[in-house]
């Protein structure tokens, strides 16, 4: 019978894997980031820096555009700043995910932007975006954000290169979040209580809805401001009222009738309805509810305690704290308190009147 062999034991010491980790490693890696040419200059300076993965590489977006982006494709944004006097920088980087970017896109603007970290020394905090979830830090970078459809060709498919071609805008929301989505170019998108522009390239129409908003419409007037910049003027903006414009104008005959499938029925203004709520613990334990819903007057607090403060979607919420459940429970407390202090205080002189006493008893 032929003996038993008994296994090599390898040290995982004695591999690449050792060296995981190590200063070795990582002088390694950001020798290798530092061969990227997109990252030159990336981070020198206060401000933001924004690439477009295609097909596979790290190219440069034009600052004009910085606030515009495509559906399709997938970006690395770093932003450079200085805190308080300090002259030390810092940074936030992220990656921004279109909803129709592939996989390749994606994936490697992940990859990049851990690149662009080590470069930086790890300095950066990063984050990851997507399409209509953006952060409030990400969105403080620009005046406005733009999505459009389309997008860069990728490596994975083969697509034609991006032509011009006319756009439907559609502008929704009020105050600091007005969002800007591109939507079919279809009839029954339009609705009167927003604002749409129509960009037939030399021609623009903003198409002012009868119970859209101030910011909206400020946001629109501007975002055609832009598109007549880039154009180096050889663009003409028209501004519509929806209660002076008819069907048979140039703006309804560049739409058709049929609509698409597409994720509109989401985009909806966000609710800015005040909200009253009542927290309480007059029943023995903390209650959280709602106590009515529009403005609020002073009167209808019972409290001397008020707290507002806002949320994401600018609800502005006031919570009124019960003071007849928070009175008794505090006088309740208190009178314990008092009881324990007095026992305590009896018990110390009795003890001290019992020592003495022996102490009297054993002299004599």
């Amino acid at each position: 019978m032929a003996g038993l062999i008994k296994a090599k034991k390898y040290n995982w010491k004695d591999s690449n894997l050792a060296l995981f980790g190590s200063d070795l490693e990582r002088k390694v890696k950001k020798a290798s980031a530092a061969t990227e040419p997109a990252w030159d200059g990336a981070g020198k300076d206060v401000g933001i820096q924004i690439w477009r993965i295609e097909q596979f590489k790290v190219c440069h977006w034009p600052k004009e555009d910085y606030g515009k982006f495509y559906s399709g494709d997938s970006y690395i944004i770093l932003k450079t700043y200085k805190e308080g006097t300090s002259e030390e920088l810092k940074y936030d980087l992220h990656f921004w995910i279109g909803k129709e970017s592939t996989q390749d896109e994606y994936g490697t603007a992940a990859y990049k932007t851990v690149e662009l970290d080590t470069l930086l020394d790890d300095l950066p905090v990063q984050h990851r975006e997507v399409e209509g979830h953006e952060s409030e830090r990400f969105l403080s970078y620009f005046k406005s954000i733009t999505t459009m459809k389309g997008g860069a060709k990728t490596g994975f498919r083969h697509v034609e290169p991006e032509k011009y071609k006319p756009r439907l805008l559609h502008f929704c929301g009020q105050r600091r979040h007005v969002d800007v989505k591109e939507v079919p170019l279809c009839k029954s998108r339009i609705n009167s209580g927003d604002v749409f522009i129509l960009d037939l390239g030399r021609k623009i129409y903003q198409w002012n809805g009868s119970g859209s908003n101030k910011d909206e419409r400020f946001k629109a007037a501007g975002y055609c401001q832009e598109l007549e910049s880039e154009r180096c003027g050889r663009a003409e903006t028209e501004v519509l009222e929806e209660s002076r414009v008819d069907q048979q104008h140039a703006f309804f005959k560049a739409l058709v009738d049929d609509d698409e499938d597409d994720d509109a029925s989401e985009f909806t203004a966000k609710d800015t309805t005040t909200e009253t709520y009542r927290l309480s613990d007059a029943s023995g334990k903390m209650n959280f509810k709602l106590e009515s819903k529009g403005s609020i007057s002073q009167s209808q607090l019972d409290s001397k305690l008020k707290i507002d403060f806002s949320l994401e979607k600018d609800d502005k919420r006031t919570v009124s704290s019960s003071s007849s459940g928070s009175s008794s429970s505090s006088s309740s407390s208190s009178i314990i308190v008092v009881v324990v202090v007095v026992v305590v205080v009896v018990v110390i002189v009795v003890v001290v009147i019992v020592v003495v006493l022996v102490v009297v008893v054993v002299i004599i």
